[in-house]
């Protein structure tokens, strides 16, 4: 079994709904959820002319290659209905491979460690919730030792958990 760290991430809608069902369908079709984070509310990084988002990590074990994993989450992407039309724009589901066990993938479609986790807040507090002592295969640093060093000012607030 593959330990993964997933970010659930929502701005429109019913955001609590969605970040649900993504849950149960990431529990069908890609493997058992070990554990979850608190939910936090964020603005909106990167484009801010959008509504809040609500996030959460989760930590999850699965048998897929991280290829396999990535096509299984773009399909539950597409399911809940998520439509692509630009970087960073607002949507009904987000679903971030952070990590893979210890693994760095660098593909032109896949890159894991993801590429931007050190770099927001949003990402870092609630997988420091729940894996502080893990090692960024990249850049050598325990999790909660990145979040400490973390310049990104983003107001995260739980709000469930």
């Amino acid at each position: 079994m593959n330990r993964v760290f997933l970010l659930l991430g929502s701005n429109l809608g019913d955001r609590f709904s969605y970040l649900k069902q993504a849950i149960t369908l990431i529990s069908r079709h890609i493997g058992q959820v070990v554990r979850q984070s608190a939910v936090y509310e964020t603005a909106s990084w990167g484009n801010e002319q959008q509504p809040d988002y609500l996030n959460q990590v989760l930590e999850i074990e699965t048998k897929l290659s991280p290829e396999d994993l990535l096509s299984q989450v773009l399909k539950i992407e597409k399911t809940m209905g998520r439509i692509r039309h630009e970087k960073w724009g607002a949507r009904i589901i987000d679903i971030d491979i952070l990590f893979y066990d210890n693994r760095i993938v660098d593909e032109s479609d896949l890159i894991i460690p993801h590429p931007y986790l050190h770099q927001r807040r949003f990402t870092l507090v609630p997988l420091v919730e729940l894996a502080p002592d893990f090692m960024h295969p990249k850049l050598k640093q325990p999790l909660k030792e990145l979040l400490e060093a973390l310049t990104d000012n983003l107001e995260v607030r739980k709000v469930i958990g």
